[in-house]
C-alpha cells in the first residue's frame, strides 16, 4: 500500500465505518453483549496465536533498542490477555445506557422534557504500544454502539492485527457488522493525517500515547479530540496520616509499575511528618532502585539517615525547577516537603498535569479540602494513583484518561462514549 492510495483507504474505513455505526445505534442490548462474551472467548481460546503475534513485535522492539518501559507496555502476558477478556465479562454484564432517558421534567406547558442516551456515531483512536488498546477500544465501542477505526503504533502491528481479527470474528459470530471495528493495517504515518480529518466519517477522535503525539493530533485534527497531554500524579502524605500506610500508599504509586501514566510521579510530604516518614520511604525506594530528586528539606531529613543507611543516600540528588514538573515514566520520582495541605494543593494545581492526585491523612476536613480544591480528573483519599484506571473504577475498560473539562474528564468508559439529546414527550401541547 503506497502513499498515494492512503486518503483512499482510509476513507473507504471511514464510509464502512459510517455505515456500521447506524447498526450498531440500534443493536439490542443482548446481541452487543452476545459479541462481548464471545469476543473474551476468543482471546483465551487464542492466547498462544496472540503470544506468537505479541513475540514478533517485542523482537523487532529490542532490535531497535527501545526503552525498557515501552517494550514493556508492548507485552502481551497471559495475565494482560485475561484483563482484556475479564474486561470484556465485566461490559457485557453491565447494564446497557443507550436509550437510557434521565433527568425527565414535567414543564408547566404540559410537555415532559429529558435527555437521551445515544451513541457519538463513530470514533478514530490513535494509539501507541499498548496491544491491549485495541481490545479495550473494541469492547467499549460495542457496548456503547458506536463504531470506530483503531490505528494502534507501528511497533505493535503484528499484535493488533491478530487482535483485530478476533474482534471482527466475535462481531460477525453475534450477528453484528465486522466493520464496526476496523484497524487501520497500515504503518503508514499519513494513515493518521487523513483520519483525523474526516468529519464526514469521524465524530471525535481520542488519541493515547506519547505528548508529541497527542499534541500533533490536537493541532491537527478536524474534528473533536478527547485528550491528556501528561501523568504527572502527585501523592501528598498528610500532617496527621497513618504513616505505615503513607509508606506502603506512596511506595505502590511509584513503583507497582513505572511505565503507566497514573504512577505517581511526585511525593509531597508535609513538614511535621517528614522525619518520621521520609527515612522509611526513602529505604524502600533505594532498595527498588528508584532515584530520588530532592528539594534541599527532603534531602536533608533523607541524608540524615545515612549514618544507619549509607546506600540510600546514593539515590538522591538536587531536584530542580523542572523536576517539579517531570514525567519520568521511569524509576526516578522528585520529593518536595512542604508545610501543609495549603502548600500540598498549590503546588499540585501549578506543577501537575491534573491527571491524577492522591492524599493520604487521618483529617476529615483536609482530605474534603484535597478533593475540593485539587483540580485534577481523578483525586483520592487514602489510596494509590494506580487505581486511575477504567477497570478498576469499574467502568469494563477505559478508552484512555481525559484531562479536558468539557464532555468527558477522567478514565473514559461507556458514557464518555455517548452524547444527550434532548427528548420532548408531549399530548397534543401548542405553544402560545
Amino acid at each position: 500500500m503506497n502513499a498515494l492510495n492512503i486518503p483512499e483507504y482510509v476513507s473507504s474505513l471511514g464510509l464502512q465505518a459510517k455505515v456500521a455505526s447506524v447498526q450498531m445505534a440500534r443493536a439490542p442490548a443482548a446481541i452487543k453483549s452476545k459479541a462481548l462474551v464471545c469476543l473474551a472467548q476468543l482471546l483465551r481460546a487464542s492466547l498462544s496465536s496472540l503470544t506468537d503475534a505479541n513475540a514478533k513485535d517485542l523482537a523487532r522492539a529490542e532490535a531497535a533498542g527501545l526503552a525498557a518501559p515501552l517494550v514493556d507496555r508492548l507485552r502481551l502476558t497471559p495475565k494482560v490477555i485475561e484483563t482484556v477478556a475479564q474486561g470484556c465479562e465485566q461490559l457485557a454484564a453491565m447494564p446497557d445506557v443507550i436509550g437510557e432517558i434521565i433527568g425527565m421534567k414535567q414543564q408547566p406547558s404540559g410537555i415532559r422534557v429529558g435527555q437521551m442516551r445515544v451513541p457519538i456515531g463513530v470514533f478514530g483512536m490513535v494509539f501507541e504500544s499498548r496491544p491491549n488498546v485495541t481490545i479495550e477500544a473494541a469492547s467499549l465501542a460495542i457496548k456503547s454502539g458506536n463504531a470506530a477505526i483503531l490505528r494502534g503504533g507501528s511497533e505493535a502491528i503484528d499484535s493488533n492485527k491478530a487482535l483485530a481479527v478476533l474482534v471482527q470474528q466475535a462481531l460477525a459470530d453475534a450477528g453484528l457488522p465486522a466493520d464496526a471495528v476496523q484497524l487501520v493495517q497500515t504503518t503508514d504515518r499519513s494513515a493518521v493525517g487523513a483520519l483525523i480529518a474526516m468529519p464526514q466519517y469521524v465524530d471525535v477522535i481520542i488519541p493515547r500515547g506519547g505528548k508529541s503525539l497527542i499534541e500533533r493530533i490536537s493541532r491537527e485534527a478536524k474534528v473533536p479530540v478527547i485528550k491528556h497531554l501528561d501523568g504527572n500524579c502527585h501523592v501528598y502524605v498528610d500532617d496527621p496520616c497513618d504513616v505505615a500506610m503513607a509508606v506502603t500508599i506512596a511506595d505502590n504509586a511509584k513503583t507497582q509499575k513505572y511505565s503507566p501514566c497514573n504512577a505517581a510521579e511526585g511525593l509531597l510530604v508535609a513538614a511535621g511528618v517528614a522525619h518520621d516518614f521520609l527515612p522509611k520511604i526513602a529505604a524502600v525506594y533505594a532498595e527498588k532502585g528508584v532515584e530520588m530528586r530532592c528539594d534541599p528539606a527532603a534531602a536533608h531529613v533523607i541524608t540524615a539517615q545515612a549514618a544507619i543507611n549509607s546506600v540510600v543516600s546514593d539515590f538522591v540528588k538536587p531536584a530542580t525547577e523542572q523536576d517539579w514538573f517531570e514525567e519520568y515514566l521511569a524509576p526516578v520520582i522528585s520529593i518536595k516537603v512542604v508545610a501543609g495541605v495549603d502548600e500540598a494543593i498549590a503546588h499540585i494545581n501549578h506543577y501537575s498535569s491534573h491527571h491524577t492526585d492522591a492524599i493520604v491523612t487521618t483529617n476529615h476536613i483536609h482530605a474534603q479540602r484535597f478533593l475540593r480544591e485539587v483540580d485534577s480528573a481523578s483525586v483520592m483519599v487514602n489510596a494509590s494513583t494506580r487505581f486511575a484506571d477504567g477497570f478498576e473504577f469499574g467502568l469494563g475498560a477505559e478508552i484512555g484518561i481525559s484531562t479536558d473539562k468539557f464532555h468527558a474528564r477522567g478514565p473514559v468508559g461507556i458514557e464518555g462514549l455517548t452524547s444527550l439529546k434532548w427528548v420532548v414527550l408531549g399530548q397534543g401541547e401548542v405553544r402560545g
